[in-house]
């Protein structure tokens, strides 16, 4: 950033401190997540906005090897207590929070005290990333499904209590909560969050709400948001809501599925093309690539030992290495969408949950849907049914060891995330998996269930 660049921003940062004060805002939340999917934090006075934005704020690197318990692992670029870096707010993405209405939220980049870009800031990563597309003269639209569960607050730690027995998708379930569901669009609303639909899901107290596109940096930037907001309206309703991949082991768990299309200008090439439901060259290219990659991916976007209790066949998972059509056991499934609808046909990555970074996972599809490109590859005949059924199909792996041998595997990602960032990443996996080496499936579940 150059000097009239830095004092445009000094003087947007005034301008945007005076607003938020004279709302009877207090304090900024400045927001990065780290390779465990953990949501961090570091606040400043409204009134030190300005300092932030032309300063920074200063923080560890040694969160990028944070485990989920908050314990600490290393790696060969980051680890230990030296080093410092600073959180740069993005004031495009400021937002004052309606269900903490003295406060305001704001995503931060990563920079070294040089002011160089940090090789592990994941949501750097992201950009660069969505700009590679660009480059390709391909626009990305994202988007997040949040699924969470709510619990009685203060409910036993191995025994939650749902504040409604209503069935799995029942007009009951939304009739007992109404008034703590019409909070949660209430507070979207006021923050310029478009929301798509909201319903009850199928596990008990189990809800899911998604939101409009956005280009990848501001999905992953709305999955932080949602799922903050939810957890301040449950907070004010004397709720707990959970996003872990599962509650209790055995029934279905929460999914952070991600949605995408590809568009050139306002053309989706989901769409209008000659290929497997109608699919251009390039949608199907950019779709088989991100397939293709799955197994390595599930280290990013289904990356807790929970997310594997999660990923069983015949849950709508996405269990199996397959795409198909309207198909929700699927791992990618395809939406063809109305055909008067263009922006309706998009496809589905169903096998993410949200221990997910949602910046790693927005970067890393992208980065395997363009590795599809440069290979020119084709999809497989589309998958019908259930696949754990016919038997034919290649189930992904059933577990966090095995994805990471996958992930460590791939020239693909390690490219395109650089070397500190993927070491970091595996570290942090690795870390894990021996976390909970030999727990049950109740204690990996009691233990990550509070923590999302």
């Amino acid at each position: 950033m150059d000097t009239e660049q830095r004092e445009q921003a000094r003087a947007r940062a005034r301008e945007e401190a005076g607003r938020l004060t004279a709302q009877g805002i207090v304090g900024t939340a400045l927001t990065w997540v780290d390779n465990a999917g953990l949501t961090r934090v570091k606040a400043v006075p409204a009134t030190r906005l300005e300092h932030a934005v032309q300063w920074g704020v200063g923080m560890s690197p040694v969160f990028d090897v944070y485990l989920v318990d908050d314990s600490m692992t290393t790696s060969r670029h980051v680890g230990g207590p030296d080093g410092d870096l600073r959180l740069f707010p993005d004031l495009d993405r400021l937002t004052p929070l309606a269900a903490q209405p003295r406060w305001a939220w704001a995503p931060a980049d990563r920079y070294d005290v040089s002011g160089r870009e940090h090789p592990v800031c994941q949501r750097r990563f992201a950009h660069r990333m969505a700009e590679r597309a660009r480059e390709r003269g391909i626009g990305v639209l994202m988007g997040f499904e949040t699924e969470w569960v709510v619990t009685t607050a203060g409910a036993p730690e191995r025994e939650p209590r749902y504040p409604t027995a209503g069935p799995a998708y029942g007009m009951t379930r939304l009739v007992d909560l109404s008034d703590y569901l019409a909070d949660v669009l209430d507070a979207l609303q006021a923050q310029r969050v478009e929301v798509l639909q909201l319903h009850p899901e199928y596990a008990p107290g189990q809800f899911e709400v998604s939101v409009a596109p956005a280009d990848p940096v501001g999905a992953a930037d709305l999955a932080v948001l949602v799922r903050q907001t939810i957890r301040g309206v449950s907070a004010q309703h004397g709720l707990e809501p959970s996003f872990a991949p599962v509650v209790t082991p055995g029934a279905v768990g929460s999914g952070g599925h991600l949605h995408l299309s590809l568009w050139q200008g306002d053309r989706n090439l989901c769409r209008g093309g000659d290929g497997p439901c109608g699919m251009t060259a390039t949608s199907e290219a950019f779709l088989a690539g991100v397939l293709r990659a799955l197994p390595a991916l599930l280290a990013v976007g289904a990356p807790s030992p929970a997310s594997y209790l999660r990923l069983e066949p015949s849950r709508w998972a996405g269990a199996y290495q397959c795409w198909g059509l309207e198909n929700r056991e699927a791992a990618l499934r395809f939406v063809a969408g109305a055909p008067e609808d263009p922006g309706g046909a998009n496809a589905e990555v169903k096998c993410f949950d949200q221990a997910a970074n949602p910046y790693l996972a927005t970067g890393a599809v992208i980065a395997a849907g363009l590795a599809g490109l440069d290979s020119g590859l084709t999809l497989p005949p589309p998958v019908a049914g259930d696949p754990a059924r016919e038997g034919r199909e290649k189930r992904l792996p059933t577990s966090l060891p095995a994805a990471l041998e996958h992930f460590e595997a791939s020239d693909t990602l390690r490219e395109a995330l650089g070397d500190p960032l993927f070491e970091s990443i595996a570290a942090v996996r690795r870390a894990e998996a021996e976390l909970f080496s030999g727990a049950s499936p109740q204690d990996i579940a009691t233990a990550t269930r509070g923590r999302y």
